[in-house]
């Protein structure tokens, strides 16, 4: 850190109080050094922490449910809309302090925030001690991706963006791979409340490894801009972002998506276990690996492939995705519907495959649209809109409507739920059709 500005990065120019079109130019961008990609190796890895602390819950529910005594309704509650609350709506402000002071250091503290609050879900006795700490991980979570995609954008040159960002992006998918299997395994063997401390933990350490080694560069140096001195205000960069024809679609769709994948996530291990009685150990095992190896190559290949496409035109930021989507529903059908877990796990595969490929390019198009001095508070405003409707509503819709078809439908009433909020995938399509009418008018050249 520059020890002319404790806490903050090192100094810009100074500017006068920031104006939406007001970034100035500089000189040409550096190369991409060693550095950046030592900052990309440990944000990947803490991105896997940080998914598999998020999402350990989902192997873990049916345990949990069966020692306190829990409903599906409120379990979807507890995984859902308790987390994304706080996780999204935190994110505005903890966004705002990223796009004026070290991103480093809110990363360092989020991390080390959310690792605690994991490990002491594991003394939980009941529905309030649980619900507390799944709190605690949401208000840590809440700092870290936003100051991340800020600070990928300025490591790596726009050419290389969505590459870098699905990178970042794809520890989600060894998250889930490890949160998976590696939960499922040490519930068998030790117990739920010895997953949550074991898989908790050690995210404290590599917080304060990533505290001492990170770097902070400077905003805009790699777009050849700088950053104004002063922060816009929240509501100035909220309203210009949802001015952008493209962000507006682009954020519903990303949200009606992640009712999809956040329900989609949350109750199939729950549907693997009650429709072919099988243990946590075997899903967790076969679900982490389909999971992990189909997110991990979806993500990259979205990544790589979009910055070759969009070379010759922006808007495969937002067609490939939608070409993605599309494909999914009906193997998610598929699987949701299966007569044999062999049938389930393998139909599985496609549609998680293709419901990744729109990491990289969603969030690399977002950095393109907002203005340097915004990166944070967009990344933010995104995961807001994101979380707070698909995180938020996805296991309780999904849980609510398992327990409304209980009746009907017994042990099969979770799977006729998950197949019903496929459907919304439909409206997700449309959505980014949108958006890719207007990505090349709203996007720098």
């Amino acid at each position: 850190m520059d020890a002319r500005a404790p806490g903050r990065e090192a100094a810009a120019p100074q500017l006068a109080a920031p104006q939406l079109d007001d970034d100035l130019e500089v000189s040409a961008a550096p190369k991409i050094s060693a550095h950046a990609y030592y900052v990309l190796g440990f944000l990947f890895v803490l991105s896997t922490f940080n998914f598999l602390d998020r999402q350990l819950l989902s192997i873990l529910m049916e345990p949990i449910r069966a020692e306190l005594g829990l409903s599906d309704t409120v379990l979807g509650l507890l995984s859902g809309f308790a987390f994304a609350l706080f996780y999204a709506t935190l994110g505005i402000p903890i966004a705002r302090l990223a796009d004026q002071y070290s991103r480093r250091n809110i990363i360092a503290i989020a991390a080390a925030l959310w690792s605690v609050m994991t490990a002491i879900s594991g003394f939980a006795q009941g529905l309030v001690s649980l619900l507390l700490p799944r709190i605690g991980v949401g208000v840590g979570q809440a700092g870290f991706s936003p100051a991340a995609y800020s600070l990928i954008a300025d490591y790596f040159h726009p050419a290389r963006r969505a590459t870098a960002l699905a990178i970042y992006a794809a520890g989600v998918s060894v998250g889930l791979l490890l949160g998976l299997a590696g939960g499922g395994w040490i519930n068998h063997a030790f117990g739920w409340r010895m997953a949550f401390i074991v898989i908790g933990l050690p995210g404290v350490l590599l917080a304060f490894i990533f505290y001492l080694t990170a770097r902070e560069p400077i905003r805009g140096l790699l777009d050849g801009k700088v950053a104004p001195a002063a922060a816009t205000p929240v509501m100035v960069s909220l309203r210009h972002l949802w001015g952008l024809k493209t962000f507006r679609w682009l954020a519903i769709g990303s949200g009606v998506h992640a009712i999809c994948i956040y329900g989609i996530l949350q109750w199939t291990p729950s549907y693997l276990i009650r429709s072919f009685a099988l243990d946590t150990r075997e899903v967790g095992l076969w679900l982490g690996i389909i999971v992990g190896i189909s997110g991990l190559a979806g993500t990259l290949i979205g990544g790589f492939t979009s910055d070759w496409l969009t070379r010759r035109d922006r808007r495969w930021y937002l067609l490939m995705p939608t070409f993605a989507i599309a494909v999914s529903i009906p193997f998610y059908l598929g699987s949701f519907l299966a007569i044999a877990p062999v049938m389930a796990f393998f139909l599985f595969f496609v549609p998680w495959f293709c419901g990744n490929l729109l990491s990289g390019p969603c969030l690399a198009v977002i950095q393109v649209l907002a203005p340097v001095h915004m990166r944070a508070m967009a990344g933010a405003f995104y995961l807001l809109v994101l979380n707070l409707v698909g995180l938020g509503a996805g296991p309780l819709v999904v849980g609510a409507a398992s327990d409304l078809l209980h009746p009907f439908f017994g042990k099969d009433a979770l799977r006729w739920a998950l197949s019903g909020v496929t459907m919304l995938e439909f409206f997700v399509v449309y959505a980014f059709l949108r958006a890719s009418r207007t990505v090349r008018d709203e996007t720098p050249a």
